[in-house]
């Protein structure tokens, strides 16, 4: 009996320590932390902003190293109001690029300019932490800093979220060795980079399930990351090097963000960054889509199942803006796909990462 107590107590990983009964847990060592690089468009949509507040609570749950921000925006409040957003979140430290002479139309937006300045009812900073006009934080030139943060990474290992239009990659790509790094551009894209989670784009190659009026939408959407900067995404799915993760527009579109978490989720400070945004952008009355979400997601959790993935192909962009994947063994692109119930589940993860309070 008491030996087949102790095998017993074995296979249950029970052990006595000092008298008391204790379970013995294998070792496990914690998994890395995706290295993540986060291109964005801050300012034109606040789905860029939700992500990057993503971005934030992901790497508070050790989840993402948060590298570098760079900006294809080439608007004078991109870049203070993304350090605005990470000082909110207690990371200013983050390094923070900006687009320099893009060509690309630079409006201010609804929600940049309008966080920066705004103010309460007394009159005082909505967002005191925060002050435009004593503001000291160093922004970079996007493609340097893309240079300077891939040269300094294992190879291999970093992921670029690309949530905008393809302009900075593109200019990595042509760019020669410098202070950073011996390698040009392209060596140091296929270096460094494990892959690039892009939003961009509109496919139906993998819509089985949807309406045939949805499917036709769809084939003849010009997705706006495409199209604002046209030239550089032809050249970003035909030349860059690395794989691609895309998701289409038809993916995000399918995800909203609801009125009901935003009008109950953003209550645990006064005034709330995402929820001021949500306000000046769309209305707390109104659904928001959450395209540039899905490619965090993705980028973060790519083997949770939150979305299916297509076979490898490549992607034709042509003189519309129109994208198309062709089916290619050896293609370095595949697409996300979303199912009804990977729907559910990921408008539920997005609610409470973007809301969470660590």
């Amino acid at each position: 009996m008491k030996k087949s107590f102790a095998l017993l107590k074995l296979f249950l990983g029970v052990a006595l320590v000092g008298g008391v009964s204790a379970t013995v847990l294998p070792s496990v060592e914690a998994k890395e932390p995706v290295k993540l690089i986060y291109d964005t468009d801050m300012g034109n949509d606040i789905d860029d902003v939700f992500a990057l507040a993503m971005i934030h609570n992901l790497e508070k749950r050790g989840e993402i190293e948060f590298l570098a921000l760079t900006i294809t925006k080439d608007n004078k409040y991109a870049a203070p109001y993304c350090q605005l957003v990470n000082t909110f979140y207690g990371n200013p430290n983050v390094p923070i690029g900006a687009v320099k002479d893009s060509g690309v139309e630079a409006f201010d937006g609804k929600f940049t300019r309008s966080a920066l300045e705004a103010k309460t009812e007394d009159g005082s900073p909505m967002f005191p932490f925060f002050n435009l006009a004593e503001d000291k934080t160093e922004y970079y030139d996007s493609v340097k800093l893309l240079r300077k943060t891939l040269a300094s990474q294992p190879d291999g290992s970093v992921v670029i979220a690309q949530v905008g239009a393809s302009t900075n990659l593109v200019r990595l790509l042509d760019t020669k060795g410098d202070e950073f790094s011996p390698l040009d551009g392209r060596e140091l894209a296929i270096k460094k980079v494990k892959y690039v989670s892009t939003m961009a784009g509109a496919f139906t190659n993998e819509m089985a399930g949807h309406s045939e009026d949805f499917i036709n939408q769809m084939k003849n959407h010009r997705e706006y990351n495409i199209i604002i900067d046209l030239p550089a995404a032809q050249r970003f799915f035909a030349e860059w090097p690395t794989p691609i993760v895309a998701s289409g527009f038809e993916v995000g579109l399918q995800i909203k963000m609801t009125p009901a978490t935003m009008k109950n989720d953003y209550e645990y400070v006064a005034n709330h960054p995402l929820k001021k945004a949500y306000i000046d952008y769309r209305g707390l009355d109104n659904e928001q889509c959450t395209w540039d979400l899905t490619s965090i997601l993705y980028a973060a959790r790519p083997d949770r199942g939150y979305f299916g993935v297509s076979e490898p192909g490549v992607v034709s962009v042509d003189e519309k803006g129109l994208t198309r994947l062709t089916p290619k063994a050896d293609g370095n692109v595949r697409i996300l796909t979303l199912s009804p119930e990977q729907k559910i589940r990921v408008q539920t993860t997005f609610e409470w990462l973007c809301s969470e309070k660590l």
